[in-house]
């Protein structure tokens, strides 16, 4: 399971949690149904948008779930999933990425990937994947030789960038690929009027995916040698926030041009936006805030005398880095050290990545113990970094949940400027 966007369930409240589950559940049974069993491990929630916004923006009422029987990740019980045309463009954009993916791991040599025998396993595996999905988009109407042709051109434009490049040249790719996919919602759910504000969505999404990716990563990045757009191209974490809240802005903006559905289906599920609203403009801010160690609500946590967020004593970009010299906190001659001993202890570097089998291990044994659902935390199988559990998982810090309960704050929202 990964993704930028990991609601809180506390958050999401009782009825719009069945809705996301239902989207992620019927996300990994379009790729189960269609692909195998094995193709379920690249079910990530970032691909479940595409099925929410279809049914967000339909126009009929039926159809769009079924029962499915009981699965190990739900505890064993059944439950109602969403299924259809953006159930499926989710599973066939997944399979695409995920082969990208593949490639990407197998080009640079990382792992068990670095020997000849399983570098040829795995990109069978991702050529599969690939034929896979373009198999099950083309079904829908969906062209994924967009999607195939970004991943192509991100190489060769990483390979050229360097200090001084902007970091928009490097991101292009990821947008013009989700550009492509949010639009077709649009085309799916009879609704082409929207295709445009969604494609601009789309756009802006795909860069925030790039840009959350590379800050999270820049650290074990430079710890590993690997490439990495900030580090690359020069850029500061504080040039990459202000890209991050333009393109969050541009989302917001984009989003009320939309035409969506209205009204609830005769099984009893809402189709209106909703729960797109909640994922794509509240949750996705949190998502921006985690990546750059921010707290992004207006409303202080209790017990606090000042606001949190861009007000925050810390400023809107977190804390100040620490360049090192005699004032530095790690210093051993400050922040409760002494010249004796007794400063802060130093931390042993985090585990390295898996390779993409020892990942698919992983994966698997996540899922067998349920761990994904239920756990509080969980180590990512393949970059190996804490994951909260989508059942259990809770970021909030005492007042996000109170002030902005679900979407209930879409009538009367002062956490965002979504005007909604």
């Amino acid at each position: 399971m990964f993704g930028i966007v990991r609601p809180c369930s506390h958050r999401l409240g009782e009825g719009l949690k069945t809705q996301w589950m239902a989207h992620l559940c019927g996300l990994c049974l379009a790729l189960r149904g269609d692909h195998g069993q094995f193709a379920r491990v690249v079910t990530n929630y970032d691909g479940l948008l595409i099925s929410v916004l279809t049914e967000a923006q339909a126009e009929r009422t039926t159809g769009w779930r079924r029962t499915a029987g009981p699965c190990p990740l739900r505890g064993m019980r059944t439950a109602s999933v969403a299924q259809g045309e953006g159930a499926r463009l989710a599973a066939a954009v997944s399979l695409v990425l995920a082969s990208a993916k593949v490639r990407d791991h197998v080009a640079d040599g990382d792992g068990l990937l670095a020997r000849k025998p399983v570098a040829l396993a795995a990109r069978r595996v991702a050529a599969s994947w690939g034929k896979a999905g373009a198999r099950t988009g083309s079904d829908v109407g969906f062209d994924t030789a967009v999607l195939v042709d970004a991943v192509d051109r991100q190489a060769g434009i990483e390979a050229l960038a360097g200090i001084g490049t902007p970091l928009l040249t490097v991101t292009e790719p990821t947008e013009t690929a989700t550009a492509a996919a949010f639009a077709h919602t649009a085309v799916l759910a009879g609704r082409p009027g929207n295709a445009e504000p969604l494609a601009e969505a789309g756009r802006l999404f795909g860069r925030l995916a790039h840009l959350l990716d590379a800050v999270e990563d820049r650290e074990t990045d430079a710890a590993s040698g690997a490439w990495n757009p900030l580090t690359a191209t020069g850029t500061s974490l504080a040039e990459a926030r202000r890209l991050a809240d333009d393109a969050l802005h541009g989302i917001r903006l984009a989003l009320r041009e939309v035409a969506w559905g209205s009204g609830v289906s005769p099984e009893g599920h809402s189709t209106d936006s909703k729960l797109a609203h909640v994922l794509l403009v509240h949750e996705l801010g949190r998502s921006v805030d985690r990546a750059f160690g921010t707290s992004g609500c207006g409303h202080a946590p209790e017990g606090s005398h000042g606001s949190v967020g861009l007000l925050g004593p810390e400023g809107s970009f977190g804390p100040p880095p620490q360049q090192g010299g005699p004032y530095d906190p790690r210093n051993p001659y400050v922040g409760g050290g002494n010249p004796f001993g007794g400063g802060p202890s130093l931390q042993p570097p985090g585990p390295g990545k898996r390779g993409f089998w020892a990942g698919c291990a992983a994966a698997i044994g996540l899922c067998c113990t349920c761990k994904v659902c239920c756990a509080d935390e969980y180590e990512g199988p393949w970059s190996r970094k804490k994951r909260e559990g989508c059942l259990s998982n809770c970021d909030c810090d005492g007042g996000c949940c109170n002030c902005c309960e679900a979407c209930e704050c879409c009538e009367c929202c002062s956490c965002c400027d979504c005007g909604l």
